[in-house]
């Protein structure tokens, strides 16, 4: 493990003004979004539609400093034969690539899952990193269901994995986005959240510890604190600001070069304001730098304007540049509503 390397690459993961792209959907996932725009999910079709995010020049090179792909992108070749990976790098932006198999059913706890994937896994880090890959990412799926879910048993069975996952990719010189994920699809207030964020992240960073990963050389992607959508009353804005800010402030050791947040259902402006707000009021009360790793946050603008249709690339790249400058000045704390429409 090169240590120094892989620092460089989390800290410029995280660089001021710049966040992630997380484009890497399985195709069952890319399949409904695509249906959702009466677009036939193919291969070159998925390829197509990357590739235009990829060739979004401003964005790309301003805007987005890595772009999480799923295993049949980083293979692919644009329709010129250039790699998908090589327009990524030649944009200035670092490839990564989501490693895991997925969530499933985890025995003895119904209602709950495990993250499957560490099986061979060594081999296909060492591949990746062959492929262009300098990241990986990993979720990990934490429901709130009652007072029951999440157990301390699903818990601890996932944060196990991701420092598993995590191990083997500092083995392989490749950074490790750990990305426990408790999901906002329930009822439960913003108090709840809290609690179960806060349990979540000191158990990883207890499991992150034992297996001996080193935290300078990894990122953090969390949920944000924030109420369930079915809760009848929802949080604030500044609300959801404090209380993430002061759970990270009490689970999330200094060392880690920087936290990207996951949009995790929120709207698009939802999550810009959001990441907005915590830089903008606490920026000077957190020790890493704070920035995003959205999929549908940035994806969801460009992916209504093409439509499938090659006359209208040019106003998806419009749509996609507008939504990764709005979440660029949301990491510098620079971003207000005004802004929106101005763009």
């Amino acid at each position: 493990m090169d240590l120094t390397a892989l620092n460089k690459i989390a800290t410029a993961m995280v660089a001021p003004g710049k966040g992630i792209l997380a484009a890497d959907e399985s195709s069952g996932t890319i399949k409904k979004r695509f249906d959702a725009i009466d677009t036939q999910s193919t291969e070159d079709n998925r390829r197509d539609y990357r590739e235009m995010l990829f060739r979004t020049d401003t964005a790309m090179r301003e805007h987005v400093s890595g772009v999480i792909l799923f295993d049949e992108t980083i293979r692919q070749k644009a329709a010129d034969g250039t790699a998908l990976v090589k327009l990524i790098e030649d944009a200035g932006s670092i490839p990564g690539i989501k490693v895991d198999k997925g969530a499933h059913p985890l025995a003895g706890a119904p209602g709950e899952k495990i993250t499957e994937g560490l099986d061979g896994l060594r081999d296909r880090l060492n591949e990746y990193y062959k492929l262009g890959a300098r990241f990986a990412k990993w979720r990990a799926v934490i429901d709130i269901a009652g007072d029951e879910i999440p157990s301390g048993y699903c818990i601890s069975a996932n944060v196990h994995a991701l420092a598993r996952y995590a191990a083997l990719c500092q083995e392989a010189n490749i950074v490790p986005i750990v990305e426990p994920e408790v999901l906002m699809d329930g009822g439960h207030d913003i108090d709840r959240c809290y609690d179960v964020t806060e349990f979540t992240l000191k158990s990883l960073f207890d499991e992150l510890y034992a297996q001996d990963v080193a935290l300078e050389g990894a990122i953090l992607k969390p949920n944000m604190v924030i109420s369930g959508k079915k809760c009848a009353t929802r949080a604030s804005v500044d609300e959801v600001a404090e209380m993430t800010v002061r759970v990270l402030r009490a689970s999330v050791p200094a060392a880690l070069p920087g936290i990207v947040f996951l949009s995790g259902g929120q709207s698009d402006t939802e999550a810009t304001a959001h990441l907005n707000a915590m830089n903008a009021e606490y920026k000077d009360k957190m020790p890493w730098a704070v920035s995003f790793s959205y999929g549908r946050a940035l994806q969801a603008a460009p992916l209504k304007a093409w439509g499938g249709k090659a006359e209208n690339v040019a106003a998806a790249q419009a749509a996609f540049a507008h939504r990764a400058k709005m979440n660029s000045l949301a990491q510098l704390g620079d971003w207000s509503e005004g802004l929106e429409s101005a763009g």
